[in-house]
């Protein structure tokens, strides 16, 4: 009976252990499965990536390469302006430059040159551009360099218009108001009371710059005045001249013209002189003219070769326009604030900005 007994635990024992195996083994060989296929899954997706975000890195720095190309000018280029012995022109050139450079890229230089020699410089294409001609003195250089050679283009109007004439402080006509028309300078006493020392028992009629297109000798010749033509040698010096007489109310006789900022610190009138007409100035050439000068509406011209050589730079100084008051409030800057014509050109610049805009290709 104990034989038995023990013969039965024994097969139980045995059972229970092949049991306890088999859900061991079962256990531990589930779990395995997913743990093989668990960092395949993770890595997957960060090599998909990758390549995302370098493409959205090449995408976002194209447009600051594509920024960075315009803002260089297509030819490597320098910009030659004329400037001419007046603040007009050493106004509108300031302005031209300081654009032309920070808004195009283009390098800039400003050539000091006679209005009548920048002619030959602008056909040859040692000039690229003036910006402001006075076409009453002007008429023989258009036809033959714009007309007739086309090496010179007319750049369209700068915007101002101008008007040259005989000027004088407004006090001499307190005393002698038949000196408000040419006519009451043909009486020997006009000459008396402007004689200086230079000129001795005739008149003095002061001119600036020799440089200038002036018909004033012609002038004063033909209409039978008693004056000599005295050249002060630079605008500076003829405005110098009259600040002196004006400050003493001595008597003044001078060339000059508007705009300009002495009509606003000095009260001048200007001398009535016979009419402007095309057949006065038709006798230029043989030194007959007699009338007054035509009022002129200034403009560019611009050197045939420049469209070619710089098309962008030839766009904006074809837009470049503005206002007589625009030029008026810069060279007033200049004459009577004491500023330079780049600080002048950088001032109006920013309070200008939707019309100078309109300039650029």
């Amino acid at each position: 009976m104990k034989r038995k007994v023990w013969n039965l635990w024994y097969f139980v024992f045995v059972a229970a252990l092949l049991w306890g195996l088999t859900a061991c083994g079962a256990a531990t060989s589930e779990p395995a499965e997913p743990a093989e296929e668990e960092p395949v899954a993770e890595e997957a997706p960060a090599e998909e990536e990758a390549p995302a975000e370098e493409e959205a890195a090449t995408e976002e720095e194209a447009p600051a390469e594509e920024e960075a190309s315009e803002a260089v000018p297509s030819q490597d280029v320098t910009i030659n302006l004329a400037e001419n012995p007046w603040s007009g022109s050493q106004v509108n050139v300031a302005v031209a430059k300081i654009l032309l450079e920070e808004q195009l890229g283009y390098p800039v230089e400003i050539v000091s040159i006679d209005e009548n020699a920048q002619w030959s410089a602008l056909a040859s294409g040692d000039l690229d551009a003036s910006l402001e001609v006075w076409p009453s003195g002007h008429a023989d250089n258009a036809a033959l360099y714009i007309d007739e050679q086309g090496s010179v283009e007319n750049g369209g109007l700068l915007g101002p218009v101008g008007e040259i004439g005989w000027f004088m402080p407004s006090y001499v006509l307190n005393d002698h108001p038949d000196m408000a028309t040419w006519e009451g300078f043909t009486n020997p006493d006009a000459a008396a009371l402007f004689a200086t020392a230079e000129t001795g028992d005739r008149g003095q009629f002061l001119a600036g710059d020799q440089s200038w297109v002036q018909y004033d000798a012609e002038i004063i010749e033909n209409l039978g005045i008693d004056f000599d033509v005295v050249t002060a040698g630079s605008e500076e010096a003829l405005l110098a001249a009259l600040d002196s007489a004006y400050s003493r109310e001595e008597p003044v006789l001078f060339y000059f013209w508007t705009p300009h900022s002495i009509h606003a610190k000095y009260d001048l009138t200007q001398v009535e002189l016979p009419a402007y007409s095309d057949e006065c100035y038709a006798k230029i050439e043989e030194g007959g003219v007699d009338c007054a000068y035509p009022s002129d509406e200034l403009y560019k011209i611009i050197s045939a070769q420049l469209a070619e050589k710089a098309p962008n730079a030839y766009t904006f100084l074809k837009n470049f326009n503005y206002s007589t008051e625009d030029q008026i409030e810069m060279i007033a800057a200049v004459e009577l604030d004491g500023k330079s014509p780049e600080e002048a050109a950088q001032a109006w610049i920013d309070a200008n900005q939707a019309t100078w805009e309109a300039w650029l290709p």
